[in-house]
């Protein structure tokens, strides 16, 4: 029971910091992971940087609350999927709009 809450918690979080960024503050994401990113684009990294933490934030919300109702291990690798989705579309924003990862 405890995994499904942390996984619920985390889930929220992240879920809300995505939102955040999506609206254009991404004063949340690191300032090397951000310094090369241009004044005309940062609405759009923030954007595409959110959008991959929503989706992971998601993907374990999900995960927790399928685990928990048909109390099975199947959905974490649903979590794992998802991780998976949203850390592609961050590191797509990263290389786009940031010019690599640093």
């Amino acid at each position: 029971m405890g995994k499904f809450a942390s996984f619920l918690l985390i889930g929220l979080v992240l879920v809300v910091l995505g939102t955040i960024n999506i609206r254009g503050n991404i004063s949340s994401i690191h300032w090397y992971n951000r310094r090369k990113v241009a004044e005309c684009d940062i609405p759009r990294y923030g954007k595409c940087m959110g959008s991959g933490t929503v989706i992971i934030g998601v993907s374990l919300i999900l995960s927790a609350l399928l685990g928990v109702i048909y109390k099975t291990a199947v959905f974490d690798y649903m979590a794992l999927a998802g991780c998976a989705v949203g850390l592609s579309v961050m590191l797509y924003g990263q290389f786009k709009y940031n010019k690599g990862i640093f």
